[in-house]
């Protein structure tokens, strides 16, 4: 189970917060606080694993306390939610360590997503095998739904191919993809390779007969 902490000053949008996150199988809130004082008092004496964090608190920038939280040696993970859209404090998210960015409003649905990613990487475990093993764990704090589409793409099929290599284990060709989607083999491999390129899906040749091997896509689990 991964331990949260939520830290949010509007108490309406922190109770949603909570809800949110307890919908979630695997996470659990284990306190609500909405200072960036209370959040470091209370990160000194309780376990945490992940902390859901507003950056404009009324003591605080939400960044201070990431900074205080790694000076005083708490290793939590942190998910900024904030309506923040400033690219200079992206950046200096990015370097304080944060996994993910959330901003403002956002449906239940988007939350989801990011502590879905979120804990299928703190599932991976032991030592890579090489760099595209190392390449497919940080592949997985991305996600599809994020990404800003090439001209002549369309978010509804690369949906589509999405959920078809979801539901296909070991991966799927491209011809095998553009048959469950309904698409040509070419249409189909360029939404693959486009998620490869993102680091959301893995290549790897599928040796069968005599000739070249036929390149297999799988989803970064």
């Amino acid at each position: 189970m991964i331990r949260v902490l939520v830290v949010e000053d509007n108490p309406v949008a922190a109770d949603a917060h909570r809800q949110y996150v307890d919908r979630v199988p695997g996470f659990r809130v284990v306190a609500v606080t909405h200072s960036g004082r209370d959040a470091l008092r209370l990160l000194e004496g309780t376990p945490v694993d992940l902390v859901l964090l507003d950056l404009y608190l009324p003591d605080t920038h939400g960044l201070d306390v990431v900074r205080a939280m790694r000076a005083g040696g708490v290793a939590a993970d942190v998910i900024t939610v904030t309506s923040a859209r400033d690219l200079a404090v992206v950046r200096a998210a990015v370097s304080l360590g944060v996994v993910q960015y959330l901003l403002k409003p956002f449906t239940f649905a988007a939350l989801r997503d990011k502590l879905e990613a979120y804990g299928r990487f703190r599932a991976r475990d032991g030592e890579a095998a090489g760099q595209a093993e190392v390449d497919e764990v940080f592949g997985t704090l991305r996600g599809a739904e994020n990404l800003a589409l090439p001209k002549g793409m369309s978010a509804e099929t690369l949906e589509a191919v999405v959920a078809a290599l979801r539901g296909a284990g070991e991966g799927l060709s491209a011809a095998a993809a553009g048959e469950r989607v309904g698409a040509s083999r070419v249409t189909a491999r360029r939404y693959l390779e486009y998620l490869a390129d993102n680091e959301l899906v893995v290549r790897r040749p599928q040796y069968g007969g005599v000739g070249r091997p036929e390149v297999w896509y799988r989803l970064v689990r």
